[in-house]
């Protein structure tokens, strides 16, 4: 069977195209060795992003079974997700700064 997303971990929330998708399409998704399907709501360029499962604003973004992110609004089930909807948690040294107290005053 062919897949047209894959998402590594149980609790992802996100899947990763493996090719262009296009709005409308019902997407098959292969999560660990489960297959599932999902109807998309946007057209996904190949080696994004889109939602498995509505994802509410503040909630942790899921890949590979690792916190990557955080949504900054509400997003629906099949919808693209990246940088309009996702912060990015990886990499940011200004979030180490604010949580170890040593943040400075500008």
């Amino acid at each position: 069977m062919a897949i047209d997303a894959i998402a590594l971990h149980m609790t992802d929330n996100v899947a990763t195209a493996v090719q262009d998708l296009k709005v409308g399409q019902e997407a098959t998704v292969r999560i660990n060795h489960d297959v599932c399907h999902i109807i998309l709501q946007e057209d996904i360029p190949y080696g994004h992003k889109f939602t498995l499962k509505p994802v509410h604003f503040g909630e942790e973004i899921l890949k590979y079974g690792e916190i990557i992110g955080r949504a900054t609004k509400d997003i629906g089930a099949g919808y693209h997700a990246h940088v309009q909807n996702i912060e990015s948690l990886r990499g940011r040294g200004d979030l180490k700064t604010k949580q170890s107290g040593n943040m400075s005053s500008p």
